[in-house]
C-alpha cells in the first residue's frame, strides 16, 4: 500500500514568532513544509526530512522562484503558501525616511507579490490556497505607523484582487489580519516604552477580551483558513475584538 500524499507548504518569515508557530502546526497537521528565512533554522527542522529549509531574501525574485523549485523537486507538489515575512517600523512619519519605506515595502509587498506570482502554476495544480499576514494597522489607523500601515493595507487589498484575479483557477486567497502578538517584537517595543504598550497590561486592556494573541493562535488562524474550502478573499481578524470597537 502506497504511503498517502501530504500537503505540501511555503511559509516565508518562518524563523520569527508566527512563522515558526505555523511551521510547526503545519507539521503537526501532515504537511511537509518548505521554511524560508534569513535567520538559520532551528536544529529540529534541519533534522526533520518532512522539511526543506530555504535561506534567502523574500524581496529577491530568485528567493521566490527557488523556493518553489525546492517545494516541487523535493516534495513533488504545492498546497499552501503562507507570505508571513514582514518588516515593522514605528515612527512618527516626519521621522520616516524614503530608506524606511522602501525597505518595508520590498520585504512586505515586493516579497508577496514574488512569492504569490511564483507559486501560481503550482496551486493551480492542487486547487491550492494562499494566506497572506495582514494587520489591523492596515485595517485602522495607528499611532506612528504610516510606512508599515501603507504595506499591510496593500496586502488587504491584494489579498481581495488575487482572490479575485485567481479563483477561475481554483486557487483560494485570504489574509489573517492579527493585532499585537505575544511575541519578542511586544517585549521588545514595551522595553522601549513605545507606545504600543507601557506597561504590557496597557496592550491587553485596550482589547475587549482583555489579552493578546500568542504567535500559536495566529498559527492556528492561518492553518484553519489555508484549508477551508469555502473562504476566499477574506480578511480575518485575530486582534481580541480591537477593530470591533
Amino acid at each position: 500500500m502506497s504511503d498517502p500524499i501530504r500537503p505540501v507548504a511555503i511559509v516565508t518569515g518562518a524563523t520569527g514568532g508566527v512563522g515558526s508557530a505555523t511551521v510547526d502546526l503545519l507539521l503537526a497537521r501532515g504537511h511537509d513544509v518548505v521554511a524560508v528565512d534569513l535567520a538559520p533554522a532551528p536544529d529540529r527542522w534541519v533534522a526533520d526530512e518532512r522539511v526543506a529549509v530555504v535561506t534567502g531574501d523574500v524581496s529577491r525574485e530568485e528567493t521566490a522562484d527557488e523556493t518553489v523549485r525546492v517545494a516541487l523537486e523535493r516534495f513533488g507538489r504545492l498546497d499552501v503558501l503562507v507570505n508571513n515575512a514582514a518588516l515593522f517600523l514605528r515612527k512618527p512619519l516626519p521621522d520616516t525616511t524614503l530608506d524606511d519605506l522602501q525597505r518595508l515595502l520590498a520585504v512586505n509587498v515586493v516579497g508577496t507579490f514574488l512569492f504569490t506570482k511564483a507559486a501560481l502554476p503550482a496551486l493551480a495544480a492542487t486547487r491550492g490556497s494562499i494566506v497572506n499576514l495582514a494587520s489591523t494597522s492596515g485595517l485602522a489607523g495607528t499611532p506612528d505607523q504610516s510606512a508599515y500601515s501603507i504595506t499591510k493595507g496593500a496586502i488587504v487589498q491584494f489579498t481581495r484582487q488575487s482572490a479575485i484575479e485567481h479563483a477561475p483557477l481554483g486557487i483560494r486567497v485570504n489574509a489573517v489580519a492579527p493585532g499585537p502578538i505575544d511575541t519578542e517584537f511586544v517585549a521588545k517595543a514595551v522595553a522601549r516604552g513605545s507606545r504600543l504598550g507601557a506597561p504590557v497590561e496597557a496592550i491587553r486592556a485596550a482589547n475587549p477580551l482583555g489579552r493578546i494573541s500568542t504567535a500559536e493562535e495566529i498559527a492556528e488562524a492561518i492553518v484553519w483558513i489555508a484549508g477551508s474550502p469555502a473562504a476566499t478573499g477574506t480578511i480575518l481578524s485575530v486582534d481580541g475584538g480591537h477593530t470591533a470597537q
